[in-house]
């Protein structure tokens, strides 16, 4: 038997309803944002950097003479404070090494702003000479390196063609015919001339080949020579003359006019010509006067070999 099963029939599909918000009545204007293009690196403005001063170097403002007399005190201070430490230690004193680290420190500010108290250079020149027991050999083998020396610096001023040598041409410090009127004076004496040291033919053969190629460092050599031997050269010839030649001033210690004055007149050119330097040339020349104090110092000593 069929059973008949009622499907009821599909209801209608409804229209849906009308939304005003799903169908607006006007069109949407859509834009598009373009972001701009990034400058390059190079246009970009760059913030300003504080502006960096070089330092200033010591006695800089008035020129590089000055610059070598702090250098020449910067040495001489190290010199007296190596051997009051070497006395210290001789006699069995500790020192302490924070009071040591101050000194220091205020020695380097004094220096800087040129306010340091300066040492009576002659009081301590003849302090030295006091304690050396100079000989007749000794002083005869200084002055002939020393007329070695001088003979090579006055012959470079006086036959070179660069223009920073003419202005010190006749200057009156020249030396050299001085001494060769002392050494024919132990001639006849019957004092033998030796011939000159290592320490004097090494000095002016770098002499030499300096001038050739670097007017500022020969110049700073040139200076210190004439420096050290009008002030502390001078203190100790005079002492030595009188311990070994009953008192006795050789030439080499006399002038025609104030030596002052002509290293004075020397000093201003050196200034004057200075400016016209680079820092780099400056600094060649403080360095140089470092190491003319060395070689002059090593001559020094042979007064007492």
């Amino acid at each position: 038997m069929l059973l008949a099963i009622a499907v009821p029939s599909a209801a209608p599909l409804r229209r849906p309803h009308h939304f005003r918000f799903l169908h607006p009545s006007r069109k949407l204007a859509l834009s598009r944002t373009r972001c701009a293009p990034s400058l390059p690196a190079e246009s970009q403005p760059v913030a300003p950097q504080p502006r960096r001063y070089p330092r200033q170097y010591p006695g800089e403002a008035v020129g590089v003479a000055e610059e070598m007399r702090f250098v020449a005190m910067r040495l001489r201070n190290t010199k007296r404070a190596t051997r009051n430490k070497d006395n210290n230690r001789a006699d069995g004193a500790e020192e302490d090494d924070e009071s040591k680290e101050e000194e220091v420190e205020d020695n380097d500010e004094m220096d800087e702003e040129g306010n340091d108290e300066e040492v009576n250079e002659e009081e301590e020149d003849n302090r030295e000479v006091e304690e050396w027991m100079p000989s007749m050999e000794g002083f005869v083998s200084y002055l002939v390196d020393s007329k070695l020396v001088f003979d090579t610096v006055e012959r470079i001023v006086a036959g070179s063609t660069d223009v920073a040598y003419v202005y010190f041409r006749k200057s009156g410090l020249e030396r050299s015919a001085s001494i060769e009127k002392d050494l024919e004076w132990f001639r006849e004496q019957a004092i033998e001339i030796p011939e000159p040291s290592t320490f004097g033919s090494t000095y002016a053969a770098y002499l030499s080949e300096l001038a050739g190629s670097s007017a500022p460092a020969f110049l700073s050599h040139y200076y210190n020579i004439y420096f050290s031997h009008t002030t502390g050269g001078l203190a100790i010839g005079k002492k030595t003359c009188d311990k070994i030649l009953e008192g006795r001033l050789l030439e080499f210690y006399k002038w025609d006019s104030d030596p002052e004055i002509l290293l004075k007149d020397a000093r201003e050119k050196l200034n004057e010509l200075s400016k016209h330097w680079s820092r780099k040339d400056r600094n060649l020349c403080l360095k140089e006067a470092a190491k003319c104090f060395q070689y002059m110092g090593r001559i020094v000593r042979l007064i007492v070999s």
